[in-house]
């Protein structure tokens, strides 16, 4: 089953919590704070793996969670970083953000990697804290959070020629004929539902990769049809071979069939109709298709690359082949323009810029919400005084407490950040 499109949740591991630690040796006096620092958390990367070739697997299993970091330890000792969890993906991979729909990367080559949920920085121990005015501080920070991001996939089939035209046209068969690729053929429409591909070996030892890509019909771009689904994959390839039927019996005009395909591609992306294009009659071996083919060509412009063929008799199926690996060896290879996920967010709890919001719940208690407040909570320390008050100076620091004073908040009311709820004096 080819599945092409999937939501999945990725969650990075949080970082391990700093340790609380002093020195108790026999020869060491005043032997000072010993807690070493948390690891880091695991992180989620994306691999491309070229030999995949549909996003199923992620049909089964569509929750990815790295591991956390190791707790600080004793004797200064760091806590041990979790290794990152690797997600396989077919190369052609696009991802974004589920709800955004921003773009986060691109996975075009193989061994491509992405990260898309860093790991959360192991807290610091109490061994970072120590000062002139406080020599055993019981201080120490909690690891970062981790990032829980839902991701949506998108594979685009990398293929170096693309076969477009109307359904029924003949692409499966010309493609079994090229290759050695078994697509289903038969006569009616849309018998191709996901893209086929096949790799053309030609007898000077060249080869490249082909695609049908199914679906098109007039207003595919706006979600007729099939071809909303897989106009994607025309994106990735770097020559299209555009079938036009020239069975006379069909009761379809050829020339209008090439211009409507055309419409449709250019509505998803213009820049589709730059790269190099051979037009591909087929059929030939249809009584009547000779004169159809010769009105056909009237109509066209004069430098149109145009290759007639019969892919039951295989006439000039050969030829067409060869031509294409001409057109593609003088065809620059398409770059992608990569648009790489924001670097992860590190706040300045000390400073002064208010990065929080008050909410007055009733009388007297009111709610702190912001990323900045939440993150800052979550990584610190409360099991310890020092840490409380640590805790309360960076409030303070933020601007928190004027706030509250400002919003009417008097000693004794209670304030909630997060699930963490303390009197206010």
């Amino acid at each position: 089953m080819f599945v092409d499109n999937v939501k999945i949740t990725v969650k990075s591991g949080k970082g391990g919590d700093g340790a609380v630690s002093f020195r108790h040796e026999k020869y060491v006096p005043l032997g000072g704070p010993a807690g070493g620092d948390g690891g880091r958390g695991g992180d989620v990367i994306l691999k491309a793996d070229e030999g995949m070739n549909t996003l199923m697997d992620f049909r089964y299993k569509r929750i990815f969670k790295a591991k956390p970091g190791q707790n600080g330890q004793i004797k200064g000792m760091y806590g041990r970083k979790a290794e990152p969890v690797y997600i396989a993906v077919p190369a052609g991979t696009s991802v974004f953000d589920a709800n955004s729909n921003k773009l986060i990367g691109d996975l075009v080559e193989d061994g491509q990697e992405l990260v898309v949920a860093k790991g959360g920085a192991g807290g610091r121990g109490n061994i970072h804290f120590a000062s002139s005015k406080n020599r055993a501080p019981e201080i120490a920070e909690n690891g970062e959070p981790g990032q829980e991001l839902e991701i949506k996939l998108e594979l685009r089939v990398i293929a170096d020629v693309g076969l477009v035209g109307f359904p029924s046209v003949g692409k499966s068969t010309l493609l079994s004929v090229a290759t050695s690729a078994r697509p289903k053929i038969a006569e009616y429409q849309f018998t191709t539902l996901a893209p086929n591909l096949g790799m053309v070996q030609l007898d000077n030892g060249q080869d490249f990769a082909i695609a049908d890509l199914p679906g098109l019909i007039e207003g595919a771009s706006t979600g007729i049809g099939l071809g909303i689904q897989f106009l994607r994959h025309v994106e990735r390839t770097r020559v299209l071979l555009h079938l036009v039927d020239m069975d006379p019996n069909n009761g379809r005009d050829p020339y209008e069939d090439y211009i409507s395909i055309r419409k449709e591609l250019g509505n998803y992306d213009e820049k589709i109709l730059s790269r190099p294009e051979i037009v591909v009659p087929s059929k030939l071996d249809i009584e009547g298709s000779d004169e159809r083919l010769a009105e056909f060509k009237k109509k066209l412009n004069s430098d149109v690359d145009i290759y007639p063929i019969s892919s039951i008799s295989h006439k000039g199926v050969k030829d067409l082949m060869n031509h294409t690996s001409e057109v593609l060896s003088k065809t620059a290879p398409i770059h992608f323009e990569t648009e790489v996920q924001d670097e992860t967010k590190e706040y300045n709890f000390e400073s002064n810029e208010k990065k929080f919001e008050i909410v007055r719940e009733d009388e007297h208690s009111f709610i702190i919400t912001g990323e900045a407040v939440e993150r800052l909570f979550a990584r610190s320390n409360l099991d310890h005084q020092d840490g409380v008050m640590r805790f309360a100076r960076q409030l303070k620091g933020m601007g928190i407490d004027d706030a509250l004073i400002d919003a009417g908040a008097e000693s004794g009311d209670s304030v909630t950040i997060s699930d963490f709820t303390f009197e206010f004096i």
